[in-house]
């Protein structure tokens, strides 16, 4: 009897081992099909504690590969959505990489009228924030991973509805300025200029520099920022300007020529990827003529092409008497305590600025930087501690100069709460 079950087991043992195999992966696409679903449709997120260790395992990375793949953040992220109404602060590389401190500022935005993030990508020292894979950046070692994983980073940001605004400083740049000083601002002595802090700029003429800026801009598209935010987009302030030697650039065109050129050409490379493209420009700007300050910011030129100008009317940042005897006029009004008036200040910069943009017909909005940070250094009398109640007269100065959005702005990343309205 025996004899013949084996012989009948041989016999047809392509048919037990076809059956076998079916009845496997039968078997397979159900536990994984299970527990996948259970990943998606169930309150528990943790692997049934009766299954198989391996299997559990097995089983969650299929389901996170999944996730991401559902969830990543990609060059169309966002494209389809209403356009959004910015209410934002900035959080430094360092800060977006601190999970409690980065936590908090999230559930800030959350809890109030807030819904915008702009965080660095490249910072004024000239470093990357995240691993970058563009080429220039990793050949000079720009790189510093300061926000950890950028990839759920930015899924955190679109979980909670978190407008994402890419930082990325220009022209000031002492990484690529010292390992690539063909592309950095050169001096009358034959070596590389530096300012007071003894760094050094890439020089805004070069269009090679323009390049490198629009890679980083590219790739932070890719990683789901739905803005790009040129900031130091300028020639340098401080420092021995006069011994600046731009080579054959300068006899060809302006600083201003060169800085509006740029931003037509980060606008045409960027525009096409459904992004944003900003400026951050000197609070003084929109109360001048022309480029006033020399460093190729001029009201009209860089409005022209671009979505948003962001000036940075910080009422610290403008003369106030004990710096200059008299103190800064604007808009026919000489304030001289500017720090102290900060409703005043804000909306005298903003009336003028919109009204010259819209008779230039220049294509950017204005969405301007507020302070929320305290100013100690410009001396007793000339300075008040910043807190809610100067954070809202500035958001009421923007709104009564008819713009509808704003920054805030703290280095510290500590915004003052009990000034921004509660949801």
């Amino acid at each position: 009897m025996i004899d013949k079950i084996i012989a009948f087991v041989k016999k047809y043992k392509i048919y037990f081992i076809s059956g076998g195999l079916v009845m496997a992966i039968i078997l397979f696409s159900y536990l994984s099909i299970g527990r996948i679903s259970d990943r998606y449709f169930s309150k528990e997120e943790n692997p049934d504690t009766k299954t198989n260790k391996k299997q559990a395992e097995k089983y969650e990375n299929i389901a996170m590969a999944l996730d991401q793949y559902i969830n990543q953040p990609h060059i169309n992220w966002g494209l389809y959505l209403e356009p959004v109404k910015v209410k934002g602060i900035y959080v430094s590389g360092w800060i977006a990489g601190t999970k409690h401190r980065f936590n908090q500022l999230v559930e800030l935005v959350n809890t109030t009228e807030l819904n915008a993030m702009v965080i660095d990508v490249k910072e004024d020292k000239g470093k990357l924030t995240y691993n970058s894979n563009v080429a220039l950046a990793k050949e000079v070692g720009a790189p510093v991973n300061m926000v950890g994983d950028i990839e759920q980073l930015m899924l955190t940001l679109k979980q909670n509805n978190i407008f994402p605004i890419a930082r990325i400083v220009a022209f000031k740049d002492p990484v690529v300025g010292e390992k690539r000083p063909d592309l950095a601002i050169k001096s009358k002595n034959g070596g590389l200029w530096r300012d007071n802090k003894g760094f050094t700029w890439l020089n805004p003429y070069n269009k090679a520099t323009w390049d490198y800026l629009i890679d980083i801009s590219k790739e932070a598209v890719q990683l789901g920022f739905r803005e790009i935010q040129f900031d130091y987009v300028r020639f340098p302030t401080d420092g021995n300007v006069k011994m600046i030697d731009y080579g054959e650039f300068e006899k060809t065109k302006t600083k201003a020529e060169a800085i509006s050129e740029f931003l037509a050409y980060a606008k045409k490379e960027l525009g096409p990827l459904g992004v944003d493209v900003s400026a951050d420009i000197f609070g003084i700007v929109p109360i001048v003529a022309g480029d006033y300050e020399g460093i190729g910011q001029d009201l009209e030129m860089v409005s022209k092409d671009i979505d948003y100008i962001c000036p940075m009317v910080y009422p610290s940042h403008y003369a106030n008497i004990a710096q200059n005897g008299v103190g800064q006029r604007i808009n026919n009004i000489l304030y001289k305590y500017p720090d102290l008036e900060p409703y005043g200040v804000v909306y005298n910069t903003l009336v003028p600025a919109k009204e010259r943009v819209t008779s230039s017909k220049g294509k950017a909005k204005i969405r301007p930087w507020l302070q929320d940070f305290t100013a100690p250094y410009l001396g007793k009398g000339n300075y008040q501690v910043y807190g809610g109640k100067q954070v809202r007269e500035q958001i009421q100065a923007t709104y009564d100069a008819g713009l509808e959005e704003w920054l805030l702005w703290n280095p510290s990343n500590r915004y003052s709460e009990d000034g921004l309205l509660k949801e």
